[in-house]
């Protein structure tokens, strides 16, 4: 007759159910998070050579910004295969936003110009902050903080800013997570203001994730800006239009940039217009409002529309003020 087996040292420890008892909050930490843009897209043997490389750009970035003491204490360290994780403590994370990212990007592009015949690496980065298990055993810094973490580095923004902009200036594309940005850039502990970040909904194709995200990118370049980078939420939001349905969202998505051409009290031409034209605008607060600011007047000088390629304004043919006759 088989005996059962004795409970002993190899069995799972039974721990309490959530919400059935009240424990002590694990220590909080920062989570640093990396990983190589389109590390799979290099044949495999370069593989194990771009993840040290990775780890190398990690700690010669960190010192070089003076925060050698993050990497000797780093909390959880593992490789990921195409990027690297680690926790560290949260009174650093200020100057982990600034200098360290911008230090990183100077590092990558060192990298990238005087290491002929490697592979150039650009990466991105996720910053986040919670309460994680961290007393030294082999399973610390498990929990909804670092699922999370993971999740920001793999949202479509990040992925999208990097893979827009231009790959021989821009080699960082950073994510902060909401929590981090409130503590640390809204808090005013950084040394950056909060107008460097754009905010996002961070999602994940094929994943039940959805946040609100900070991008930060610390070499700009290309198409930042781009409707399909932000999302259309964050444009309704910016330019104070109501939310459209799914369908409608995904269909912007697909039809890419959307271009609004708009003149309050005014005519909006983008053909030819033959023969003349007359606005009368009679408004007793004779102010425009221009991007959220009011401004004296109807005419506003200069380009107020951004990036644009081709024929912004109108093509006339003929004298605008004349009279038309028949």
């Amino acid at each position: 007759m088989s005996q059962s087996p004795t409970p002993g040292p190899l069995w799972p420890q039974a721990t309490a159910q959530p919400w059935t008892q009240s424990r002590l909050l694990p220590p909080y930490r920062a989570l640093l998070a990396v990983d190589a843009k389109d590390f799979t897209g290099h044949p495999s043997a370069e593989h194990g050579v771009i993840s040290r490389a990775v780890v190398q750009l990690l700690e010669t970035s960190l010192r070089r910004a003076g925060l050698g003491e993050i990497w000797e204490d780093r909390r959880f360290p593992a490789s990921t295969g195409d990027g690297y994780v680690f926790g560290f403590d949260p009174a650093f994370l200020p100057f982990v936003v600034h200098p360290w990212l911008h230090t990183l990007q100077d590092v990558l592009t060192e990298f990238r110009v005087h290491s002929l015949g490697a592979a150039p690496i650009r990466l991105r980065v996720s910053l986040h902050v919670g309460p994680l298990p961290d007393s030294g055993d082999d399973f610390d810094g498990n929990g909804t903080p670092r699922n999370d973490t993971h999740r920001l580095l793999d949202s479509r923004p990040v992925k999208a800013v990097l893979a827009a902009s231009g790959e021989n200036v821009t080699h960082v594309a950073a994510i902060l997570s909401d929590r981090c940005f409130q503590d640390a850039v809204a808090g005013g502990w950084t040394g950056r203001h909060p107008d460097h970040f754009i905010e996002v909904p961070a999602t994940v194709e094929g994943k039940s994730f959805e946040q609100r995200a900070w991008l930060y990118v610390p070499a700009p370049s290309g198409r930042l800006y781009d409707r399909r980078v932000l999302g259309d939420r964050v444009i309704d939001d910016h330019e104070g239009t109501a939310p459209a349905g799914a369908g409608a969202q995904e269909a912007a998505r697909a039809a890419g940039p959307t271009v609004v051409n708009r003149a309050d009290r005014g005519n909006v031409n983008t053909g030819t217009v033959h023969g003349g034209q007359h606005v009368s605008n009679s408004r007793t607060d004779s102010r425009t409002d221009v991007g959220g600011d009011w401004i004296g007047g109807d005419r506003v000088g200069g380009n107020k529309a951004g990036t644009v390629h081709g024929n912004q304004g109108d093509t006339v043919h003929g004298n605008k003020r004349e009279e038309r006759h028949r």
